[in-house]
C-alpha cells in the first residue's frame, strides 16, 4: 500500500511561526543589549562605616572598584574606589570582625545559565531558525515553479465512488459506442485478430445538461484502467507555452499507465480553430491545440491511451481535431425521448418516497426538449417543497409545482399589482390562450395565469402533445400568430395608444423565430430553399475580419421576408381576436377571478372560440 501523504503545514501556520520567531529574536535581543541599572556611587568611608555597622552583607572588587550590596539586596546596589583595593580593607584593620566577614577579593561573576543562554546563545540559535525557515519557503516557491507546466490531470481510481453505465438512464446509442471503448480495453486481443482498431479519440456532442461528463465517469467506473480527468480550460495560462507543457506531461503520464483513459472536459476551450485568435498562431492557446494534435497522431503513435472529450459546441472545434485519426468517433448526446425522460425520473426518484399521486409518466410526458439536468433538477425541487412543508412524502402537487418552477420561473406573489395592470394583463394572456387554441397547428394551452412568474408579469403556457423532430412552416406560422396575441388583444381593448412593454419579450422571440425560418431553414417567400448561415464561431475578432456570406442587397430582402412574417402573424391574431371578442371577455373575467387556470378549465372558457374563415387561406 502507498505511505500515507504527510499533510502540508497550512499558510496561516507559517506565518504564525514565522512572526513568533522575530518576537522571540527580539525579546532576547532586548535582553542581552539593554543596559543594566547603574550603581549608586558612594564615598569609601560611607561603605566602612556602614559595613562596621552591620549593614552590608557583601563587599566585592578586583582593584580599586568596589560594589557593594547592601543586607536585604541580592545583587550590588552600591559602588565605590579605595586605591588599595580589598586588601587594603583588610591588611590596614579598617573593619572591625563584623565587617571583615563580608569582604571578597573576587570580582562579581553572573554565573546564571538561562541568563547566558538568553543573552548570548539563544539569539543566535533564532536567527539561525529564521534563516533555514526562509530558505525553506524559498525553495517551495522553487518548487512550485518548477512544476508550473505540469499537468493538473486528476487520476481517478478504485478508491472513487464509482458509476457505471447501469446508473445512467437513456442514451442508449451513445453508451454502446461508449461500451465498445471499456470492452476494447478489456478484451484487446478479440478486436486485435479481427485488425480491427480502437479509436483514439471519442469526442461527445451534446446540449448542456444531457449527461456528457456523467457518461465519461462511468467510462472510467466500467474501464479498470487509470482514468485521467481535466478540463480544457486548465491547459491554459498567461504564459505561452505552459498548455503545450501541461499536454506533454498529461500524456507521458497516461502513457506510463498505458492502458489509459484521458477525459477532457470542454474542449472547446483550447480546440477552437486555429487563425482566429488575435495573436495568430503563436498565442497560447493555439500552441496548446497544436500539441494536443501531435500527442494523439503524431510521429509517436500510441493506441493504448484513449482520449475522450466533451463539448456543446462541436461546430467552433478545429477541422483538424476531429479528422480520423485523432477523434474517429463522434457520440452524439441527444436530448432524452418521452421514455428516456421517465426513465430518468426514475433514477431521479429511487432514493425520495412518493406518495400515490405521483405519475412520472404523466410528467415526462410533459417535459419535452428537457435535458437530464433539467430532471434531476425539477426531481431535487421536487423533494426541496415537500420538505419546506413538512411533508414525509413528494406528492403530484409538489412534482407540478417544482416542474413549473424549473420551466418558466417561480410564482412571485409578493409582487403587487393595481386593478388597471391585472386587467391589462388578463387580456394579454387571454389572448395568447385564444389565437394558440383556435389555430390548427398550434400545441395546446397548458395553463394560463397573471400571477407573475420570473420576469414576466404573467404565463401562457403551450406544450406539445407528443416529441416532434421536425416543425414545418404552419407550424411557425402559428408559433408567431400565438406569439402576437397578447400585444393584438392590448391593442384592441385600449386602441394603439394603450400597447405597453409587457408585449416585449413576446417580439423579441417572434423575430427570431421569423429570422430563423429565412436565415437557417431557408423558408422565405422569394428565398426559399436558400440557406445564410454565418458560422464564426461566435467569436468577436470573427464577426469583425469575415464578411458575411451574403450581399447587402440580400441582407435587404431577409429584412424583407422576415417583415412579411411579422406582418402576417399580426394580421391572424388579429382576425382571430376580433372574432372571439366575446370569448377573450370571459376568458379575461375568469383570470381576474381565479388568477391561474389549468388546462381544463382554460379550455372550457374558450370552447366557443372559433378559427375564421379568412385565417385558414393565410395557413
Amino acid at each position: 500500500m502507498p505511505k500515507p501523504r504527510k499533510q502540508k503545514v497550512s499558510n496561516k501556520v507559517r506565518l504564525g511561526l514565522f512572526w513568533a520567531i522575530i518576537v522571540l529574536i527580539g525579546l532576547s535581543l532586548y535582553a542581552a543589549f539593554m543596559p543594566a541599572k547603574p550603581l549608586q556611587e558612594v564615598p569609601i568611608a560611607q561603605v566602612i562605616r556602614d559595613a562596621n555597622e552591620g549593614k552590608v552583607a557583601k563587599i566585592e572588587g578586583q582593584g580599586g572598584d568596589l560594589q557593594v550590596t547592601m543586607k536585604g539586596e541580592n545583587k550590588p546596589s552600591k559602588r565605590t574606589y579605595l586605591g588599595g583595593g580589598v586588601s587594603s580593607l583588610l591588611k590596614d584593620n579598617i573593619l572591625n570582625e563584623k565587617g571583615r566577614a563580608v569582604v571578597s577579593d573576587s570580582a562579581p561573576v553572573d554565573n546564571s545559565v538561562m541568563l547566558t543562554l538568553m543573552t548570548v546563545v539563544l539569539p543566535v540559535l533564532l536567527i539561525g531558525a529564521l534563516f533555514v525557515f526562509m530558505m525553506r519557503q524559498a525553495q517551495g516557491q522553487n518548487s512550485q515553479a518548477m512544476s508550473f507546466g505540469k499537468s493538473k490531470a486528476r487520476l481517478y481510481g478504485l478508491d472513487k465512488e464509482r458509476v457505471v453505465f447501469d446508473d445512467i438512464a437513456g442514451n442508449d446509442n451513445a453508451k454502446q459506442d461508449l461500451q465498445e471503448v471499456v470492452d476494447f480495453l478489456k478484451h484487446p486481443k478479440k478486436y486485435q485478430s479481427l485488425g480491427a482498431k480502437i479509436p483514439k479519440g471519442v469526442l461527445l456532442v451534446g446540449d448542456p445538461g444531457t449527461g456528457k461528463t456523467m457518461l465519461a465517469r462511468a467510462v472510467a467506473g466500467e474501464a479498470d484502467v487509470p482514468f485521467f480527468s481535466i478540463s480544457g480550460s486548465e491547459f491554459v495560462e498567461m504564459f505561452v507555452g505552459v498548455g503545450a507543457s501541461r499536454v506533454r506531461d498529461l500524456f507521458q503520464k497516461a502513457k506510463k499507465n498505458a492502458p489509459a483513459i484521458v477525459f477532457i472536459d470542454e474542449i472547446d476551450a483550447v480546440g477552437r480553430k486555429r487563425g482566429s485568435g488575435m495573436g495568430g498562431g503563436h498565442d497560447e492557446r493555439e500552441q496548446t491545440l497544436n500539441q494536443i494534435l501531435v500527442e494523439m497522431d503524431g510521429f509517436e503513435a500510441d493506441t493504448n491511451v484513449i482520449v475522450i472529450a466533451a463539448t456543446n459546441r462541436a461546430d467552433v472545434l478545429d477541422p483538424a481535431l476531429l479528422r480520423p485519426g485523432r477523434f474517429d468517433r463522434h457520440v452524439t448526446i441527444s436530448l432524452p425521448e418521452r421514455k428516456d425522460r421517465e426513465a430518468i425520473l426514475k433514477v431521479h426518484f429511487k432514493n425520495k418516497p412518493t406518495d400515490d399521486t405521483v405519475d412520472l409518466d404523466k410528467l415526462a410526458a410533459k417535459t419535452a426538449g428537457s435535458s437530464g439536468a433539467d430532471l434531476a433538477n425539477i426531481a431535487n425541487e421536487a423533494a426541496i417543497i415537500a420538505a419546506r412543508r413538512n411533508s414525509k412524502k413528494v406528492s403530484n402537487d409538489d412534482l407540478t409545482e417544482a416542474f413549473e418552477k424549473v420551466a418558466i420561473g417561480p410564482e412571485r406573489k409578493a409582487k403587487v399589482m393595481n386593478d388597471h395592470e391585472k386587467e391589462l394583463t388578463a387580456y394579454h394572456e387571454a389572448g395568447h390562450a385564444i389565437v394558440g387554441h383556435v389555430l390548427p397547428d398550434s400545441d395546446s394551452v397548458h395553463k394560463i395565469t397573471i400571477i407573475p412568474r420570473g420576469g414576466t408579469g404573467g404565463v401562457t403556457w403551450f406544450l406539445p402533445p407528443e416529441d416532434r423532430s421536425y416543425t414545418n412552416v404552419y407550424e411557425f406560422k402559428d408559433i408567431l400568430a400565438r406569439a402576437l396575441g397578447g400585444r393584438i388583444a392590448e391593442k384592441l381593448i385600449y386602441g394603439d395608444d394603450g400597447i405597453t412593454t409587457g408585449a416585449g419579450s413576446d417580439l423579441r422571440h417572434a423575430a427570431k423565430v421569423a429570422r430563423n425560418m429565412i436565415v437557417e431553414q431557408g423558408m422565405g417567400s422569394k428565398l426559399r430553399d436558400q440557406v445564410f448561415h454565418e458560422d464564426n464561431g461566435g467569436m468577436v475578432f470573427d464577426k469583425i475580419t469575415h464578411d458575411r456570406p451574403y450581399s447587402e442587397a440580400t441582407a435587404q430582402e431577409i429584412d424583407n421576408e422576415v417583415e412579411a412574417l411579422i406582418k402576417e402573424a399580426s394580421v391572424r391574431a388579429e382576425t382571430i381576436l376580433s372574432k372571439n371578442r366575446a370569448v377573450l371577455e370571459k376568458l379575461k373575467d375568469a383570470l381576474l377571478k381565479n388568477e391561474t387556470l389549468e388546462e381544463e378549465d382554460a379550455a372550457k372558457y374558450m370552447k366557443d372560440a372559433v378559427l375564421p374563415k379568412e385565417v385558414k387561406l393565410h395557413a
